[in-house]
């Protein structure tokens, strides 16, 4: 739990797909949530020497600028959550999904190699800026799409507003600390 949020913020590795025990945010939650998460990575990751996002942070090797590379590139994608919602499911049984190519680690690798050229100025402004679009779309977004049941295409099941909760709040700020390198957090 956070000042910002009642809703619990787990490490960003950790396994945030079980949405079953965490309430649901209002649309207006949800909204509050997304800006202050914003708020917060970008006061963090700005507050770090830059050789601090220089030095490895993950099992994998990816480095604190590296970490941010991630949140920026992936940030785009969260309002396809809302195109998810809008469409209807094929089999009543399942959730609306969409399935990333070449899958998640995949996906991931390549948006990072994308961004290495990048200063820490330019992938906080991507963020900042795709986190606009974000919270314009869910602004716009009508609130009974919030309550549909979707899975994410990372795997997370749950109606929309908890789904969207999980993965552009809690993950992002989970990530976001493990570039300060607290330990409480790290995944």
């Amino acid at each position: 739990m956070t000042a910002h949020s009642p809703w619990p913020h787990p490490p960003a590795m950790a396994d945030y797909h079980a949405t079953t025990d965490v309430p649901v945010p209002s649309k207006a939650e949800l909204l509050q949530a997304l800006r202050s998460s914003r708020d917060e990575v970008v006061a963090l990751v700005s507050s770090l020497p830059p050789a601090r996002l220089e030095e490895g942070r993950y099992e994998s090797g990816w480095n604190g600028r590296q970490i941010l590379a991630h949140i920026a590139s992936i940030e785009w994608s969260y309002p396809r959550l809302i195109d998810i919602a809008r469409t209807p499911p094929s089999d009543e049984s399942a959730p609306p999904t969409r399935a990333m190519k070449g899958g998640n680690d995949s996906y991931n690798d390549r948006q990072v190699a994308k961004r290495e050229h990048m200063t820490v100025a330019e992938l906080l402004a991507e963020f900042d800026g795709n986190r606009a679009a974000t919270i314009a779309a869910v602004e716009a977004a009508d609130e009974a799409l919030f309550a549909r049941r979707i899975r994410s295409a990372g795997g997370v099941v749950g109606p929309l507003a908890l789904v969207f909760h999980q993965i552009a709040v809690a993950h992002v700020l989970g990530h976001a600390r493990d570039i300060a390198g607290d330990a409480r957090h790290h995944g």
